[in-house]
């Protein structure tokens, strides 16, 4: 098209904007508008969920990097040459060895069968954030022998019906528990401390000292895994490579190698549930501009079939229609980020709790701006049919209505 026509279509979009209803205008944004809030933000939420559940997973479960046992073997061997050497490579905060076994929680006629996890503490605390999250009592010391902190979750409540789980039944700090290890020995610990991180995995399991384990498992310088902590996230599949360089020959599994299964679940859940949203979403959006360029046009058929009659292309008039659609969507996206900005500020001020941890938007850009045009062509073939449908007409038959 020659620059006369553009000038052309942008004096017809514009005249027709100006001369429009301005309530219906005005309407029209503020849909499209929420279409836009609808495509970004079911998006956002699932980011900000994936972000708190991969926190959770380093600073709860394994730390930057988990180290476990050679292929056929149930135990690390010699684990404090390990830690040794693992501590002296640049860019390691700390290590932190631990047995995990199976074991039978019993308090009063309460019995579970849970998770037993034993930690030097110190080393513990530098790796994981557990520590941290009490809230009674008081977390592990190194030379603890007759004590155990417990998760949330599996001290429960005394009225049961407050709890997500099954529990305990309201085991509080200074109590003691029964704990069956998995070779048959029953001993008796005193609860030092309740902590909740949030996380249902971690909050339903039990933590002692690695010399207690050791007396009672009969095991030295053994552990089912070694976590550890890194000074910065992000790089572990590079320092996995360093790791191997200094001689470690134990699998090497990064955080979100171990958290794959529960994080991928997750994304396929959600992945499905924006889908849905977002075709339903770009449906609605496509509808409406449908409707108001149809009526437009509709209403306009003399109109239209004499600018055709004299002369006007018929490519400028249907341009002049994708005009009107582009300004319409443009002003909605900008009032759909204005609005999904404040809903970002809000929530991130006040987010919302799930049973996972607070919860708030993370905006991407990438995703953003991929909603921008998505939502921005599918209006504009939206546009397109019924113009094209109402200029196409024959200019007789236009002008008897």
């Amino acid at each position: 098209m020659s620059s006369t026509s553009h000038r052309v279509s942008i004096f017809l979009a514009l005249r027709s904007l100006e001369r429009g209803n301005r309530f219906t205008l005005g309407l029209t944004v503020l849909i499209i508008g929420l279409v836009f809030v609808m495509l970004v933000f079911q998006p956002a939420l699932l980011a900000g969920i994936i972000q708190v559940e991969n926190n959770q997973i380093v600073d709860y479960m394994y730390g930057n990097i988990a180290i476990e046992p050679k292929e056929h073997h149930l135990y690390i061997e010699d684990v404090s040459y390990l830690t040794e050497k693992i501590n002296r490579i640049p860019g390691v905060v700390a290590s932190s060895p631990r047995y995990v076994t199976a074991a039978t929680f019993t308090y009063h006629d309460t019995t579970l069968g849970k998770t037993l996890t034993s930690v030097n503490p110190s080393d513990e605390a530098q790796v994981l954030t557990i520590p941290d999250k009490m809230i009674t009592g008081e977390y592990l010391s190194d030379g603890d022998r007759d004590q155990i902190v417990i998760g949330e979750l599996l001290a429960g409540h005394k009225d049961t019906s407050l709890d997500k789980l099954k529990s305990l039944g309201g085991v509080q700090v200074g109590d003691t528990i029964d704990v069956t290890f998995s070779n048959g020995v029953v001993r008796t610990y005193h609860v030092k401390g309740i902590f909740e991180t949030q996380s249902t995995t971690v909050d339903q399991t039990g933590f002692i000292t690695t010399k207690e384990m050791e007396s009672v498992m009969g095991l030295s310088d053994k552990a089912s895994i070694v976590l550890v902590k890194l000074s910065a996230t992000g790089n572990e599949n590079n320092f996995r490579t360093t790791m191997l360089s200094y001689g470690i020959q134990e699998p090497i599994k990064t955080w979100s190698e171990e958290g794959a299964g529960f994080v991928g679940d997750i994304n396929t859940s959600f992945s499905l549930i924006n889908t849905i949203m977002i075709v339903f979403s770009l449906v609605i959006g496509a509808i409406v501009i449908f409707i108001v360029i149809f009526i437009n046009t509709v209403n306009k058929r003399k109109q239209i079939a004499i600018m055709k009659a004299i002369g006007i292309k018929k490519e400028v008039i249907v341009n002049s229609y994708l005009l009107q659609v582009t300004c319409l969507c443009i002003a909605g996206i900008v009032i759909g980020l204005l609005m999904f900005d404040l809903i970002v500020y809000y929530l991130t001020t006040h987010p919302i709790r799930f049973p996972i941890g607070d919860i708030a938007p993370i905006i991407e850009p990438v995703r953003l701006l991929g909603s921008v045009i998505t939502l921005l062509v599918v209006s504009l073939i939206a546009g397109y049919i019924p113009a094209r449908k109402t200029v196409d007409e024959e200019i007789l038959d236009a002008m008897r209505g």
